[in-house]
């Protein structure tokens, strides 16, 4: 099974989808079968939205909670309320059109 609960999630350019793991620190991928492909540990607890970014799109984005998090909890994660970004994972994400608004 999956440790965490499955948060904000993107797809990349073959099909697969990536969630953040609330309570897992980590991101996990998955594929389109269903079948968990990558687990990428984090230096965080909560990490809650991911979304491709970079130049080529090749760049994974990590969103973080720190807001709510006990004494204890923000002293054994740093880092948590942090953007991360993860470089190498292998995958190419899909553009989002941009929002025009008048």
């Amino acid at each position: 099974g999956i440790e965490g609960r499955v948060d904000g999630a993107t797809c990349d350019t073959d099909g697969n989808y990536w969630c953040a793991l609330v309570h897992g620190a980590a991101v996990a991928c998955i594929s389109p079968a269903g079948r968990m492909i990558e687990r990428i540990a984090l230096p965080v607890r909560h990490p809650t939205m991911v979304t491709f970014g970079g130049p080529r799109l090749d760049q994974l984005y990590v969103t973080t909670a720190r807001q709510l998090l006990p004494e204890d909890e923000r002293a054994a994660w740093p880092q948590a309320g942090a953007l991360l970004r993860i470089d190498g994972i292998g995958a190419t994400g899909v553009a989002e059109p941009f929002f025009g608004a008048p």
